[in-house]
């Protein structure tokens, strides 16, 4: 499914035709709620045959239908730009990168002032709009304290923003964290995959009942970093151990079970991927895919309190949910250096001091943490606190995006 024809057929189910007149408002408009996951595998969820719990999307594709063929453009920034305009990217001016411009209309990484966004299409039939989460469709150098905010989420057609304008960054200290249009710094106690579900859980609870609402909510889980809180990575402690070819066949033969593949499709080869019993540190690979499953988890315990928030509103019955991922598995092996070290060069450890409260965050990868430890990379790091900067690694992709060989890089 081509996410044009998503946003076409959303909007036709929402203005019941495609017109050029003003829609006529009608009290039984659906509320829409779009979520999205960041760098997820295509079976990584439980209703799609993968192995983390997911219960609260298994239980939204359970009462829904489940699409098997749909397009994404592979990086994060073109897939976002595609789905907020309904768009190719290239012709939504994103054809590539937004920290990139390219020197043409198609390629500028710049939201194009010619696209309109589903948030300003769907306010002008009576809509109140909503997004928390990641935005990534305007280029923004996180030290900047003033950016032009022209391609900003409420210059774009929401009323409400709570969430990052960059693409990347720690779960625990984000670069460009933003309500509305101004730059904050993050709370205590601060884990960036609950705020996105409290902000959202906020915004229907305060919203005025007498409108439908259209709520954006693109979580960055399970983007690197690997960063997750310990009780959902707790759930996962061994779990991955026998590696990726056994959770590559599990998933594989799951996949069949449930019809979402043929038989006559046959699990892909591997890209250039060593077998799991010629692996060395399997212990830190096992844990890698530990916290990427916790990631994934917290976000899908996220949706279950957005579900239930829909419920003491009263509108369950009347909001249309759609949740899907802007790539597949990411294979970029973000911090597997051969040595363990400061992800900075220029940190000096004896220099290193705890940030002010209420100090912003400009990197998207910190030097340093909040309360004053260096950010570490490398091979054998154990990924369980907010100094490490990792990814999970070309293999656990490819294990996420089974059935098939390639991910996203």
């Amino acid at each position: 499914m081509n996410m044009k024809f998503l946003l076409i057929s959303v909007l036709a189910v929402v203005l019941g035709t495609v017109s050029c007149t003003t829609p006529k408002i009608s009290s039984k408009q659906p509320n829409i709620i779009l979520i999205m996951s960041d760098d997820m595998g295509y079976s990584d969820i439980g209703c799609y045959g993968g192995v983390i719990n997911t219960p609260e999307l298994d239980k939204l594709a359970d009462s829904g239908l489940r699409h098997t063929q749909f397009y994404n453009t592979a990086r994060c920034c073109p897939t976002r730009a595609s789905l907020l305009t309904g768009l190719y990217p290239h012709q939504a001016g994103v054809g590539h990168m937004v920290d990139n411009d390219g020197g043409t209309a198609a390629y500028r990484g710049d939201l194009s002032p010619n696209a309109v966004t589903i948030a300003e299409v769907l306010k002008s039939a009576g809509y109140s709009t909503y997004m928390s989460g990641k935005w990534h469709v305007t280029p923004l150098h996180p030290s900047k304290t003033n950016p032009s905010k022209h391609n900003w989420p409420l210059q774009r057609g929401f009323d409400r923003f709570y969430g990052t304008i960059h693409g990347a960054g720690s779960f625990f200290d984000p670069n460009s964290l933003t309500r509305d249009n101004e730059f904050i710094a993050p709370s205590d106690d601060f884990y960036y995959t609950d705020a996105i579900t409290e902000n959202a859980v906020k915004f229907i609870e305060e919203h005025d009942s007498e409108k439908p609402f259209f709520m954006y909510l693109p979580y960055t889980a399970a983007h690197w970093p690997m960063h997750a809180k310990s009780e959902d990575i707790a759930k996962y402690k061994g779990k991955f151990d026998e590696g990726w070819d056994v959770l590559r066949q599990k998933k594989y033969e799951r996949m069949l079970k449930m019809g979402l593949i043929k038989p006559v499709w046959k699990l892909s080869g591997k890209d250039n991927i060593s077998d799991w019993e010629d692996t060395h540190l399997k212990a830190w690979y096992s844990e890698l895919m530990e916290v990427y499953a916790a990631m994934v988890d917290c976000m899908d315990q996220g949706i279950g309190e957005v579900m239930n928030a829909l419920e003491k509103k009263g509108v369950e019955e009347n909001t249309l949910v759609f949740f899907l991922q802007d790539n597949g598995g990411c294979a970029e092996e973000f911090g597997f250096d051969k040595e363990i070290k400061s992800v900075h060069r220029d940190v000096k450890i004896d220099e290193i001091k705890p940030m002010a409260k209420g100090e912003l965050q400009t990197e998207m990868v910190p030097k340093y943490t909040r309360d004053g430890r260096p950010v570490l990379v490398g091979k054998g790091l154990t990924p369980v606190s907010d100094n490490t900067y990792l990814g999970y690694g070309k293999a656990w992709a490819n294990a996420s995006n089974t059935p098939f060989r390639m991910y996203k890089h």
